[in-house]
């Protein structure tokens, strides 16, 4: 499939200007050239191109500017400066239930809101059962859209929207009111689009959704790019600037290392790792290849700067999509270590079996004062340890995970 440029961004910015009064403002519309009293800066010079066939997600706080992007892109607010350029047809979901009638029923409402779309109504016709079929409201289609709960509307608004694959499909939040069920048959129909050639634009705070679907990363802050790349690399350092939003102290610091995982440290510093290690659990020596049933320990040393009233260890273990295999900390376990001197050293072993099924695994250690990296992040490190896993004597299996399982298997009369 070759691949083209089907949207393009150049400069893109979108400034609001709040007058002191109604006046004032109006006076402005026939050109009298009062001043604001301030301008608002929603989004500002955003720049990206997008090609068929890619995905790409756009994360960030609230108020970062995205949904404001997304509409520029859509046409439906208009840039203050800038260039964008669109090819093909877009099918976008920006708010649940916009173009909705809520007295009307969900099929009367797919001829009102499916119109508006540029949908003749032959063609809606024609495609109303595939639609009815997909959003699965068995006899709520027929009844009128102020009884549907939000995940029945955006049951509804996605099936019309994805009904005919788009060139351009944009997603914002919507399907994080809906219930999981309809979440993975919802990714499975972007996944389809998106091999088929669909360009996707989505923006969620689902950030495991962003790893598995998107080739391509935009950080937004107070309207403007932070940061801009693949998918591991942004979600990393995003999640290590929430921290540094209340802690200008907080250092970030990224790499790639030759086997290709993303390496993120992040922190104040005040207490550091100073010792990390996979080790075996029997003879203590160096794991960088696990056997299937193997029993491993995780060794930390952690390292006062500074005297701390709580000190916590978290990890992640993670497999090679970035996905969470599984994750806890010391302040669920009820293991927090409190009022740690200047100096003093806190080692902990965190033993695990190797019940993973074979593949690339990576270890996310975290040195924090309670349950999140939110109140104080003294060092974590994004997949510091890689290991691989491997299944040299066990009956083949697929997944990520090994379960001791066993079939009986009985002929004739059971």
């Amino acid at each position: 499939m070759s691949r083209q440029t089907v949207l393009t961004l150049d400069d893109v910015s979108k400034h609001y200007a709040a007058y002191p009064s109604n006046l004032i403002r109006f006076a402005n519309w026939f050109g009298a050239g009062l001043q604001p009293a301030e301008v608002f800066k929603a989004v500002s010079n955003v720049s990206f191109s997008l090609r068929n066939g890619e995905a790409i997600a756009l994360i960030g706080q609230n108020g970062a500017g995205k949904s404001t992007l997304l509409k520029m892109i859509t046409g439906t607010v208009r840039p203050s400066s800038g260039r964008i350029a669109v090819q093909g047809r877009i099918g976008a979901i920006l708010e649940l239930g916009l173009g909705f009638n809520p007295e009307f029923t969900g099929r009367q409402n797919v001829y009102q809101a499916g119109g508006l779309m540029g949908f003749p109504r032959e063609e809606l016709t024609r495609l109303m059962p595939s639609i009815e079929d997909f959003a699965e409201l068995g006899d709520f289609f027929d009844q009128p859209l102020r009884v549907y709960s939000s995940g029945m509307q955006a049951r509804l608004a996605f099936s019309l929207a994805t009904a005919v694959r788009p060139d351009v499909l944009i997603i914002d939040e919507v399907l994080s009111v809906g219930d999981s069920y309809f979440q993975h048959k919802s990714f499975d129909r972007m996944r389809r689009f998106r091999d088929e050639g669909a360009a996707i634009v989505l923006v969620t705070h689902g950030l495991g959704d962003v790893r598995a679907l998107c080739d391509r990363v935009l950080l937004l802050d107070k309207g403007r790019v932070v940061k801009d790349g693949a998918p591991d690399e942004v979600v990393d350092y995003y999640n290590a600037m929430i921290a540094e939003k209340d802690n200008a102290r907080l250092q970030v610091e990224q790499s790639r290392g030759e086997n290709g995982w993303q390496y993120t440290r992040s922190g104040t510093y005040e207490v550091t790792m100073t010792n990390l290690q996979l080790l075996d659990a029997q003879t203590k020596q160096p794991v960088a290849t696990a056997r299937i049933g193997q029993s491993l320990v995780l060794r930390l040393t952690a390292q006062a700067n500074t005297g701390i009233p709580n000190l916590v260890l978290g990890c992640m273990l993670r497999d090679r999509t970035g996905h969470v295999i599984w994750g806890t900390n010391t302040w669920h376990t009820r293991q927090a270590v409190q009022n740690v001197g200047p100096g003093e050293s806190v080692h902990f072993n965190l033993h695990f079996p190797c019940h993973l099924g074979p593949g690339s695994y990576s270890l996310t250690p975290a040195l924090t004062s309670s349950d999140t990296h939110l109140d104080n992040n003294y060092e974590w490190q994004d997949n510091a340890v890689v290991f691989e896993v491997v299944n040299p004597d066990r009956p083949v299996f697929i997944g990520s995970s090994w379960l001791d399982t066993k079939f009986e298997v009985k002929r004739g009369d059971a």
